[in-house]
């Protein structure tokens, strides 16, 4: 039979249950979205930039079980989209990007958007792929979708050439789509040691990160016959429902809150699942970590690069836990820990904790206290909760409890500024009926703000709130500590009402303390129409994070003795002598 590089293209989407298609029409691609606008299944969402395409992407993979896909033109779209394209890839998220190309039979040179994209993609991307033939069409598609998912999940990327999209080729038969891919072999033997060496430490710990999302069941089983305490990364943040008693917060070393620095100070042995012990879950690797490490992981690249593992276990971390956990019960038969006396500390410097951020309600600013404590009542376990990169993103770790896996959406190690508002439009596209809330700061928002005009045009109800202080306020906070300047870090005078009017959302003004309920209870009602809200937040960020606290004082700890004076001295002349 024979059939145009368009339909095939759309066929095999289908068949791996693609949904939705995030991009821009052009020249190279034309065929594609018309073929797609032929699909009862498949709907093309167009953005107003690549970068929030491949955000809202990953909002997708992230919150649900398909896989966020881009359609975009070669060259100038697929530059556009490698800041969502390398988040995917260093937080390991799966993402399948669609771009059409040149045509390869014109004998032509200098064509429009020419460009080796397998050169331009190659460090952001697990594979790319560059069609040759209408034949090889369906099975460089589901061959792409199983590498995207398999192990570590990542970015694929698929050039289509234009003449292969327009042009009918003979193809023998329309393949449907079947998973050819097997999760590594579990070494049992390593689980039941692991099981032994957890069972005989006296204070064990469980750390888990985002690979760990799917496996939380597991984990609180674990935690419970253990009578472990569990942190978690970042990205992981939801990976354990905060609710749990042995639930301590994001980190475990002089970046966590209390409760994790008490519950993990004589940690004698650590399971840690799903985690690659990266800069920002350690807080500039400043954790310590016990010589009994059992580290489980589906990547076994990730295995004693920062920290050496007494056992490491190539798996997925549901396949694995689930092992564990039956032979936890099998082992731990005649051994039940008291837990009573750990869940108390650990509630208790929680409270203690958040009540540090609830001193006094102020007149003048919002108090991220008061704000994520009021945020709880107007939300539930069930709402997605999409943050940015800044000082707001610490604040929600610290502050903001989620119970549910998937539910907190982070930019991780790629750590991208501008992801927050796309990436909550992808989730609430396959989330409609749960509420998605955007946090967000002035200068994230400021980056992909106009992509709020796509949650209009699609009525997609996402409500963002905007932390705004006129700062680039994590980085202003680290120059204001040591060097009492902030270079290159106020923002211009933002009009963010210009903004929600622009792009056809609604829009509230949050001045202080008193009226944060009011103004919620509204935008909440309000965001009930389908149509975004933007909520304008004059955020208090005088009080420092754990998170930002550690790092500083693990980096300084750092310095040789000569330069910790250098820099001291010149921060405490710069305090003193500079008005």
């Amino acid at each position: 039979m024979k059939k145009t590089g368009a339909s095939l293209a759309v066929y095999a989407l289908e068949q791996i249950g693609i949904k939705y298609t995030f991009g821009i029409p052009g020249v190279h691609n034309i065929e594609l979205y018309d073929e797609i606008n032929n699909s009862d299944q498949i709907e093309p969402i167009l953005v107003t930039h690549e970068g929030g395409a491949s955000f809202m992407a990953l909002g997708v993979s992230c919150t649900s079980n398909s896989i966020g896909t881009l359609m975009i033109v070669p060259a100038a779209g697929t530059t556009n989209a490698m800041s969502g394209i390398g988040e995917a890839f260093l937080d390991g998220i799966p993402m399948l990007i669609f771009s059409g190309g040149t045509r390869q039979d014109s004998g032509r040179h200098y064509q429009l958007h020419q460009l080796n994209q397998d050169n331009l993609v190659n460090e952001i991307t697990k594979a790319f792929f560059k069609i040759e033939s209408h034949e090889e069409i369906i099975p460089t598609i589901y061959k792409a979708y199983d590498i995207a998912i398999s192990g570590e999940p990542g970015p694929v990327f698929i050039e289509i050439p234009m003449e292969y999209q327009m042009f009918k080729g003979e193809v023998s038969k329309l393949l449907p789509y079947t998973k050819n891919f097997q999760n590594p072999k579990i070494d049992n033997s390593k689980i039941k040691a692991t099981a032994e060496l957890l069972l005989k430490a006296k204070n064990s710990g469980i750390y888990v990160g985002w690979g760990a999302a799917n496996a939380s069941k597991y984990t609180q089983k674990i935690a419970e016959i253990l009578s472990a305490p569990v942190a978690t990364t970042l990205q992981g943040k939801a990976s354990f429902p905060a609710n749990h008693p042995l639930h301590t917060g994001f980190g475990f070393g002089p970046n966590s809150v209390p409760a994790a620095q008490k519950a993990f100070k004589n940690c004698d042995a650590m399971l840690a699942v799903g985690v690659r012990f990266s800069e920002i879950a350690t807080g500039s690797y400043g954790v310590t970590v016990p010589e009994n490490l059992i580290h489980i992981d589906i990547n076994k690249e990730v295995f004693d690069k920062n920290y050496p593992s007494k056992i490491h276990i190539e798996a997925d971390a549901e396949e694995a836990l689930m092992l564990l956990v039956k032979e936890l019960e099998d082992q731990s038969k005649k051994i039940r820990k008291d837990h009573s006396v750990l869940t108390k500390l650990i509630k208790a410097e929680k409270e203690k904790y958040y009540s540090e951020w609830k001193q006094k309600p102020l007149n003048d600013k919002v108090s991220p206290g008061f704000f994520f404590e009021t945020l709880t009542k107007f939300t539930d376990d069930d709402t997605y909760f999409v943050v940015d990169d800044g000082k707001h993103t610490f604040l929600a770790a610290e502050l903001l409890p989620v119970n549910h896996s998937r539910h907190f959406v982070s930019p991780t190690d790629f750590n991208c500024m501008g992801f927050c508002v796309p990436a909550a439009i992808g989730t609430k596209f396959m989330n409609p009926k749960s509420k998605v809330v955007g946090i967000v700061g002035d200068g994230g928002f400021l980056m992909t703000g106009m992509e709020t005009l796509t949650a209009s045009t699609y009525k997609k109800g996402v409500i963002y709130f905007v932390f705004h202080d006129g700062e680039l306020g994590q980085i202003s906070q680290f120059q204001k500590i040591p060097l009492k300047r902030k270079v290159a870090t106020i923002i211009g005078n933002i009009n963010i009402k210009g903004i929600a009017d622009a792009t056809g959302a609604s829009y509230f003004y949050m001045e202080n303390d008193s009226e944060i309920k009011n103004i919620m209870q509204n935008a909440f009602k309000e965001v009930e129409k389908d149509i975004p809200v933007i909520v304008d937040v004059n955020i208090d960020y005088s009080k420092k994070t754990m998170m930002t606290k550690g790092v500083v004082k693990t980096n300084l700890s750092r310095f040789s003795f000569k330069e910790k004076v250098r820099f001291i001295s010149r921060a405490a002349k710069r305090h003193l002598l500079e008005k």
